[in-house]
């Protein structure tokens, strides 16, 4: 069983149980003998995190592979980064068998070409094709062998991101029963960090939140922990733990924003006049705070694959979406929330003030945060939005529709989501009153459209 509605923007994403289940494990060997008659990869390492039917359907995807002729390098559970990892440490494709931070019944995959790259943007509707088409059968003629990627890959980020001179902090990890769970305690050993670990254990029943840090209420275990632990931050990470969420010693959330312009300054700062990726609903704080270190922005629609190739189109060392995606040249341009905190540990640990001073530097805007509103029609809706701000600001459609007006110094974007049903809305502005005025105006509009 294959639903077509499976294949979205940039991975595969949808329900395994119950009565309205969109694939199964037959529907997954039919995928990876679709998957290696397209790409025909000698050999390609799969990964999976924890989620329901995760073992059974990796099991199958590379029955359908090898079958179809590729050799599998099976690291069993992983983070969807470890896996970026494992592609660039080996030199070959990956794919990884997640469903990031949707619900707990589903489950999904992400692929990418050799060395982490993105696979182009045409290649889920050509897999959906091949998928509806092929015959898997016949003897099984690619190999297979397992290997453990877990340390090589803490090494690396060791390498990356050096323990640094300084005081012990206090760590409040929250999991959400994710693959962090997996990961956090080997990337952290050795850094002389006291972990306040909340959901380490394994369980796509996500029994305690939701693992979807984009949800306000799935950081709020994690708020009262760093205040309860007087921790220095906390870090809270979505299911396939490649994004991280990052929350100051007040127990606030520092929007991701702040931090990739924290980051992007550290990097400018080792490699100078480089290039920084953010997507169009960055803040315009990160594009500032490039700017005065003498670096370049370059900007690309949201999502991993478009912020990758854009990586690699421009050679940025690195990108930061507002979802809490945080891209680094020296890990293949690939995305890693993991590699993200450790660089935001480390500030803290060095630094004389805490972290909510750090961030303050580079927090001179009121963002909406992204709301989500279900439409039966989203570009009529959206149209409907730009008939209403012509002549308030320029206009562009390159993700969705964005509204700017320099003058005043706001901006607001709408945007269909590329793995959900939903619309989705940010409003950026200087003060309080003009951004909930734009935001409240627009989601009158979508919201009655």
């Amino acid at each position: 069983m294959l639903d077509p509605k499976i294949f979205k923007a940039n991975d595969i994403r949808g329900i395994v149980v119950g009565p309205d289940a969109q694939w199964d494990a037959h529907g997954a060997r039919q995928l990876g003998a679709a998957y290696a008659q397209l790409l025909t990869p000698e050999e390609f390492v799969l990964g999976r995190d924890m989620r329901v039917l995760g073992e059974e359907l990796a099991e199958a995807f590379a029955d359908g592979a090898r079958r179809a002729g590729a050799s599998v390098v099976d690291i069993g559970l992983s983070s969807t980064d470890q896996l970026w990892f494992a592609s660039g440490w080996l030199g070959i494709p990956g794919v990884q068998l997640t469903a990031s931070h949707n619900p707990a019944e589903y489950n999904g995959i992400k692929f990418c070409l050799a060395d982490a790259r993105p696979v182009p943007a045409d290649f889920l509707t050509r897999l959906r094709h091949a998928a509806s088409e092929v015959q898997v059968g016949g003897d099984v003629t690619g190999g297979y062998r397992e290997l453990d990627a877990l340390g090589p890959y803490a090494d690396k980020l060791t390498e990356l991101v050096p323990r640094r001179g300084g005081r012990e902090l206090i760590v409040v990890v929250d999991a959400g029963n994710g693959m962090a769970g997996h990961t956090a305690q080997r990337a952290l050993s050795g850094r002389s960090v006291e972990i306040v670990g909340l959901y380490l254990e394994l369980d796509g029943s996500f029994p305690n939140h939701p693992a979807n840090p984009l949800e306000p209420e799935n950081l709020e275990d994690a708020q009262r922990a760093v205040i309860e632990h007087r921790a220095d931050l906390g870090l809270v990470f979505d299911g396939d733990a490649d994004r991280c969420f990052i929350i100051d010693e007040r127990g606030q959330v520092v929007d991701p924003s702040v931090i990739t312009a924290m980051i992007a300054v550290a990097e400018l700062d080792k490699y100078p006049g480089s290039t920084i990726v953010t997507n169009t609903i960055t803040s315009w704080s990160v594009a500032q705070a490039v700017a005065e270190r003498g670096g370049e922005i370059a900007s690309s629609k949201v999502g991993h694959t478009y912020v990758k190739a854009l990586m690699a189109e421009t050679g940025a060392v690195f990108g930061g979406e507002h979802s809490a995606h945080y891209y680094f040249r020296d890990f293949w341009s690939a995305d890693t929330g993991m590699l993200a905190a450790l660089h935001v540990i480390e500030m803290v640990r060095e630094a004389s003030v805490p972290l909510s001073e750090l961030a303050a530097v580079y927090d001179g805007y009121v963002r909406s945060g992204e709301l989500n509103s279900t439409v039966d029609d989203a570009t009529a809706v959206m149209e409907s939005v730009a008939d209403v701000f012509s002549g308030r600001g320029e206009v562009d459609w390159v993700d969705g529709l964005t509204v700017r007006n320099l003058d005043e110094q706001w901006w607001l974007n709408v945007r269909p989501s590329n793995t959900e049903p939903l619309l989705r809305l940010n409003v950026e502005a200087r003060d309080v009153v003009t951004m909930e005025r734009l935001r409240d105006e627009v989601l009158d509009l979508v919201r009655q459209g």
